[in-house]
Parts: C-alpha cells; structure tokens; sequence
C-alpha cells in the first residue's frame, strides 16, 4: 500500500511539474509577444511623429522657425544654377551628356568635347581594334571572333538606327556598357573613348559614304 501511495504521489509530482514547465513557457510566449507589439506601436509611432513634424510642405510657405517667418529661405551667396555649374561643362567630356535648355535635362551630346584630328582618329583605330573588335570585328558588323563563337552577336554599326545614333550615346554605352557589353570605363580613358567614337564614326561613313561627298582625288580612285 505504501508502495502504491509513493507512486502515486510520484505521479502526481510529475504532472505537477509539467505543468508549471507548460505555464512558464505559455507566460513567455505571452510576455515576448507583448514586446514585440511594444516594438511595433513604438515604430509605428516614431514613423508618425516624422510625418507629422513641422516641416515646408509647399513652396514659399510661411514659418515660425524663421525670425522673418519665411519657410523658402534666400540663396547663400555664391549658389550659381545647377544649368550653368562646373558640372555641365565637365558633363560633355566625362558623361557625354549636354544640358538641353529646352528641357533643362542633360540628353546625349550631340557634339565632340573637343577637336577630332588625324592623330585622334589613328588613336582611336589603336584603342578600337583592341577593345571592340573581338565582338564588333574590325569593320563594326558585329562579326567578331568572340560572336562567331557563341557570345551574343552585338549590332552591326551600319544599320539605320545607329547611324542616326548622336556621338554621346556610342560614349555611354564604352563608359557604361550595354545589354551583355561589360562597361569600359576602368579600361579606356576619357578621352580615348572619344577617339574610339570618331573612328565608328568613320567606320560607318566608309560604309555608307556617298562618292559625290569624296574629294575629286579620291573619287577618281573609285573608277
């Protein structure tokens, strides 16, 4: 009987254990679940507060902040417009942007940064029979060995479309790179990507290039 009762009460110990265990891990979850919600309300909160600080939400609104009760304060001396800053100028040449005044955005230049010579073009031949003719091969028509081996063929230069293309857009895509086209920025500098661009330049116009638009010593050479 004795034997019995101790089992008995052994048992009822157990149960009581689980239960306190079960009870302790129920009030946990409870207690990490209302600070979670803490967290939340006091996010949701914070985020409120920002939205709904004193702030200038509409041009030349007043302000009490100011001593003048201006919201839109005056220019510091010196401000130039962005149309008119250093950036601009330096947009040609390392961007191949020019800001368009109609717009005031900066579009494709359509114009070279500087003067293309004899020695720039000869350059850029150099710097494009080493960088592009692996894809575009040496006449621009998107045959180069890399292509014939697999790699996505790149667009022939010769067709309508980037033939009309402006000098600033064959920049961007050396600079920045196109589709699968890696940019070249690291590898070509600035200028060279220029010299680059005057030669598919050439390229295409001794593709397409009217007999009548040759000098009278050349266009005898054709006969």
């Amino acid at each position: 009987m004795i034997r019995f009762t101790n089992r008995f009460l052994n048992f009822q110990s157990l149960e009581k254990c689980a239960t306190a265990i079960s009870n302790h891990w129920k009030n946990a979850a409870i207690g990490a679940a209302m600070i979670a919600g803490l967290f939340v309300v006091s996010g949701c909160e914070l985020r409120r507060a920002m939205y709904d600080q004193p702030k200038i939400a509409r041009p030349l609104m007043e302000s009490t902040f100011w001593a003048d009760g201006m919201g839109s304060r005056p220019l510091v001396e010196g401000v130039v417009p962005w149309s008119d800053g250093p950036y601009i100028e330096d947009a040609l040449l390392t961007d191949g942007k020019q800001f368009n005044a109609a717009t005031t955005n900066l579009m494709d230049a359509v114009i070279f940064p500087f003067p293309i010579t004899a020695d720039d073009l000869a350059r850029g031949k150099e710097r494009f029979e080493i960088f592009c003719t692996p894809c575009h091969d040496r006449a621009g028509t998107g045959n180069g060995m890399i292509a014939n081996r697999g790699f996505k063929h790149p667009p022939t230069y010769h067709q309508d479309r980037l033939r009309a293309a402006v000098p600033g857009y064959f920049y961007g895509v050396i600079k920045n790179g196109f589709g699968v086209m890696q940019g070249y920025a690291p590898q070509i500098p600035v200028e060279d990507r220029w010299r680059i661009v005057a030669y598919v330049r050439a390229l295409q116009f001794s593709q397409n290039a009217d007999p009548m638009d040759l000098p009278p010593e050349l266009a005898g050479q054709l006969k």
